[in-house]
């Protein structure tokens, strides 16, 4: 079992940053890819960010593209989003998850979930 706990959301006016971080414990966190998803109000889920196991390569949505970026620090068992220039339709909650399997931008080949950090962004 990994244990995944997001925090760092927040309410937040149009153009601002935030940082999500995502806290993991349990197996051992360099097994797995890493990823971000939301699911804005009324929405599906939708992939926003991933890493492979050991950072070195990164994906991104195409909205999350050049102003999100993911990290991650196997010493320390954490992933995190760095979001710039926040939109209003950024708003939705974030999920962290870890995939021990590949089609690491797939919601479906992810075990474990974080229980979500809300994010509203206001014009």
């Amino acid at each position: 079992q990994v244990q995944l706990v997001e925090s760092g959301g927040g309410l937040v006016q149009a153009g601002a940053s935030l940082n999500l971080s995502c806290a993991a414990s349990g197996r051992t966190f360099s097994n797995y890819a890493m990823a971000w998803f939301r699911r804005p109000p009324g929405s599906e889920r939708e992939f926003v960010a991933a890493t492979t196991r050991s950072g070195g390569t990164t994906y991104y949505s195409n909205s999350a593209t050049g102003r999100f970026t993911i990290s991650r620090d196997n010493a320390k068992n954490m992933v995190a989003l760095q979001m710039n220039s926040l939109k209003v339709e950024d708003t939705a909650v974030y999920y962290c998850a870890a995939t021990n399997l590949g089609g690491i931008t797939i919601a479906n080949m992810y075990d474990y979930w974080g229980q979500g950090t809300q994010v509203t962004v206001s014009s």
